[in-house]
């Protein structure tokens, strides 16, 4: 059954690709996809958590002692706990989409994205499409990449008329939207996880993490200045009839200025109260709804029928397969995490013994296929922050590589991120028209910022410096550990470790009991990691 459900996933992405030849909605195929593998996880949930790949019942057995091992205790964990939990999770980032995309709604019925395209005026293919990327590439580090795109993607629909263009357009929207999103802490949901999860800092991630991003949007931008030709048509304005709704100039500014801000103090939102991203955005559409009803009050009282301008009429525009297709794809991702498929996946990597390279670099082609979330959470578990390992501490060469990888990988193929999928349900973009078109251009830029990431390491990697210090310098909360739980070991030295540029990383004591020395580890504030026998040094794996 562990087997059986990696088939139907296979089968349920193939699905997905061969949307159109079998004409069958993606969203439909990806619903069915995700309902099947749960259905089965919970008939089988026994005989597929005995194999102990799932790090989710791990913990779980581990709380609840011998309720694990009967079979009320699987029924537990699957269906009153894991795919709760992994409801939560997916629910947030349906509300946030469903709230983005109804802000930008809003935002286009009353032509607030007119001020901007009127200022766009060039139809050259090769100068707008340097224009979009760039736009979205900075707004995706300040926004995210998922609602970069969603704005970025309703410009390009006042922009380019023909379809096909508009879809090669909105594929290199998507290249640059991950790109951006890769380099801030705050522009892609691995970003986030790994910047509040302690791998890595506000300042390093960007200055590491920028030259690389910005190459791997560059490399495809230039290759497409040489073989990209000609001008874009744009759609025709068609004047509103004498019965519709007209905005005014006013209107068309506040609701732009609206929309952007709401947008914008999503992440300010995060910062403040620490509450997922999505209840910013709600309280931003909130905003806009009351604004709305104000704004429109009087003309709502004279118009007979519909008003096309209120939030309510707007919902009806609102892109609703584009969320199921969402649902669909998370829900069959998170029973593949919680049968404990992707935990093999990352075990098996780590067994392999490779370099944090070679090992990011699969695991960002990963997730073109597998959503990035899981398997950087994998990761995350698999390998705890070290602050006496220079690849694995906070800012260590792993986590910054790999935040750029499973960022940017997913632009290989539409599926593989959230800014992908959101593309492909506003605009009908093709599976196999993207993976002829842009798959191997985004590949390119993929592993040319990678490239570029190592050889930039090669110049800037910093290495662990010690210095012997006074037991006495040391914080006073390792001094309180060594008094309460170590007071029978002798001290014999005390090192302070820096990383290159100065940063203090933790402290060292070596400690002698009964003849056998030991050194006691603590972080830079003091915290204790834990204790190792002998004289290990400490950039070296236990």
């Amino acid at each position: 059954m562990f087997i059986l459900m990696v088939v139907i996933f296979i089968v349920g992405y193939t699905m997905i690709a061969l949307e159109h030849p079998i004409k069958i909605d993606k969203a439909a195929s990806a619903l069915l996809m995700g309902a099947l593998l749960w259905g089965l996880y919970a008939l089988n949930g026994q005989e597929i958590l005995s194999l102990g790949h799932s790090r989710a019942w791990h913990h779980f057995a581990e709380l609840h002692g011998d309720l694990a091992k009967t079979s009320e205790g699987v029924r537990e964990f699957i269906v009153h706990h894991d795919v709760m939990e992994h409801l939560a999770d997916i629910s947030t980032i349906l509300f946030f989409l469903l709230g983005a995309m109804t802000i930008v709604e809003i935002v286009d019925q009353h032509e607030g994205f007119k001020i901007i395209t009127d200022k766009i005026k060039t139809t050259k293919k090769v100068k707008l499409l340097w224009v979009l990327s760039i736009l979205t590439f900075f707004m995706s580090a300040v926004l995210d990449n998922l609602t970069t795109t969603i704005v970025i993607v309703a410009l390009l629909r006042k922009l380019v008329d023909d379809k096909q263009t508009r879809w090669f357009f909105a594929a290199m929207v998507v290249v640059a939207a991950n790109a951006g999103g890769a380099f801030s802490p705050i522009g892609d949901v691995t970003t986030i996880m790994l910047w509040i999860g302690g791998q890595v800092t506000t300042v390093n991630i960007i200055t590491k993490l920028f030259v690389p991003s910005l190459f791997t949007m560059l490399i495809p931008l230039i290759i497409l200045s040489f073989t990209l030709k000609g001008e874009v048509k744009r759609p025709q304005f068609v004047a509103k009839g004498k019965g519709e709704v007209q905005t005014t100039s006013t209107q068309q500014v506040v609701m732009l200025v609206l929309g952007v801000s709401a947008l914008l103090f999503v992440p300010v939102f995060k910062t403040l109260t620490h509450l997922p991203p999505y209840l910013g955005m709600l309280f931003g559409l909130s905003i806009m709804w009351v604004t709305t009803e104000i704004m429109h009050k009087k003309e709502k009282s004279h118009y007979e029928g519909t008003f096309k301008l209120s939030v309510n009429s707007i919902l009806t525009k609102v892109d609703v397969p584009t969320i199921f297709f969402f649902l669909g794809i998370l829900t069959a991702v998170s029973a593949l995490e919680s049968a404990g498929h992707l935990d093999l996946l990352a075990g098996t990597l780590k067994d392999w013994g490779l370099g944090v390279y070679p090992i990011a670099i699969i695991i960002g082609l990963l997730s073109s296929i597998v959503d990035n979330v899981p398997l950087v959470a994998a990761s995350m578990g698999m390998y705890p922050i070290d602050p006496f390992n220079i690849q694995f501490m906070q800012d260590g060469v792993f986590w910054e590589f790999i935040a750029y990888t499973a960022g940017t990988g997913g632009s290989i193929l539409i599926i593989g991120s959230a800014a992908g999928v959101a593309a492909m349900g506003m605009e009908k973009i093709d599976f196999i028209w993207y993976m002829k078109k842009i798959s191997l251009l985004a590949a390119i830029g993929f592993f040319a910022g990678a490239g570029v990431y190592y050889v930039q390491e090669q110049f800037v990697e910093a290495d662990l410096k010690s210095e012997v210090i006074t037991y006495d310098k040391i914080p006073e909360i390792s001094k309180d550990k060594i008094a309460t739980f170590y007071s029978e070991y002798k001290v014999k030295e005390v090192e302070k470790y820096n990383k290159g540029n100065g940063h203090v990383v933790g402290y060292v004591v070596e400690a002698e009991k009964a003849g056998v020395l030991y050194d006691i580890r603590f972080n830079e504030e003091g915290k204790f990691i834990k204790i190792v026998k002998d004289i290990a040094s400490p950039h070296e794996t236990e």
